[in-house]
C-alpha cells in the first residue's frame, strides 16, 4: 500500500535539519509521493532543490497570507520557475478571508489569485488552491477566469456543499490533518460523504498539529482516519485516492 501527501512544505526551515529522516519515516509508513508547494517567492529556491527528488512534484505560487509580497518582479520569477519545470503545478495560492486584516487585505488577495489562475490556464497547470472562509469569492475568481485546468483546494474545512461545489468546478477536495481533530464535524462529514473519486489526502506538514511538529508520516493516521470514517478497508482507501493523485499528475 502507498500513499501520497498532496500538501507538505518540505522546505520549510523547521524540516532543514533533518530532512532525509523526515522522508524516510515517511516511507515506512507507506508515504511514497510529496506534492510540496511554495508558499511565496523566497522559497522557490528551495523548493527547487527538493524537485530534484524523483519523489516530489514542485508546486510555485504565492500564498494569500503573503499577498502583499506579489509584485511584478515576483510573478516574473514565478513564470520563469513554471517555464523551468513544465511537471510544477501553481501553488499554493488562494484566499483566506479569515486572516485579512480588512476589505483592502481581501481585493489584494484576490487580484493575486486571479493571476495564479490566469497563469495557470496558460499554459494547462493544476492550482492548489488555500481556501479559509472565501469559497464564495474563490468560486467567483475560478468562473472569472475562466479556469478550468482542476487541482486541489487543500486542507478543506468548509461544509459538504461548499466541498461538492468545489467539486463541480474540476477540483479534488483535500482532506487532512483537520481530520485528526474529533471535533472537526465539517472535515469529517466531507471526508465521510464526499465520492471517493473526489478526495485526496495531505497533511500540510510542518503546521495543523498544535504543540508539535506535524510530518508526512502522519498521513497514514489520517489515511486510517478517512477509511474508519467510511467504513471501507485502508487499502481499498489508499488505492483510490492514489488513481486520483495519478489523474491529477497526468
Amino acid at each position: 500500500m502507498t500513499l501520497t501527501d498532496t500538501h507538505c512544505h518540505l522546505a520549510d526551515k523547521l524540516f532543514a535539519a533533518a530532512l532525509p529522516d523526515i522522508i524516510r519515516q515517511a516511507q515506512t509508513q507507506g508515504v511514497c509521493r510529496f506534492i510540496v508547494p511554495s508558499a511565496n517567492s523566497g522559497d522557490f529556491a528551495a523548493v527547487t532543490r527538493l524537485a530534484a527528488l524523483p519523489q516530489v512534484y514542485p508546486a510555485f505560487g504565492i500564498h494569500p497570507w503573503f499577498a502583499d509580497t506579489a509584485d511584478e518582479t515576483a510573478f516574473d520569477m514565478l513564470a520563469a520557475q513554471l517555464e523551468r519545470y513544465p511537471q510544477a503545478w501553481v501553488g499554493e495560492t488562494g484566499l483566506d478571508f479569515l486572516h485579512a486584516a480588512d476589505e483592502a487585505a481581501k481585493t489584494v488577495q484576490q487580484a493575486v489569485f486571479r493571476r495564479h489562475l490566469d497563469l495557470a490556464q496558460q499554459i494547462g497547470r493544476r492550482v492548489i488552491a488555500h481556501n479559509v472562509k472565501s469559497t464564495a469569492a474563490l468560486t467567483a475568481a475560478v468562473k472569472h477566469c475562466g479556469f478550468t485546468q482542476g487541482g486541489i483546494v487543500h486542507a478543506f474545512s468548509g461544509s459538504l456543499e461548499e466541498a461538492r461545489i468545489l467539486v463541480r468546478l474540476g477540483f479534488k477536495i483535500g482532506i487532512g490533518s483537520l481530520l485528526l481533530n474529533p471535533n472537526a464535524k465539517k472535515a469529517r462529514e466531507a471526508a465521510q460523504k464526499l465520492d471517493l473519486q473526489d478526495i485526496v489526502l495531505e497533511t500540510d506538514s510542518p503546521f495543523m498539529l498544535k504543540n508539535q511538529i506535524n510530518t508526512p508520516a502522519n498521513l497514514y493516521r489520517i489515511a486510517e482516519t478517512v477509511a474508519a470514517l467510511r467504513g471501507i478497508p485502508l487499502a481499498e482507501l489508499a488505492a483510490a485516492t492514489e488513481r486520483n493523485v495519478d489523474i491529477l499528475l497526468s
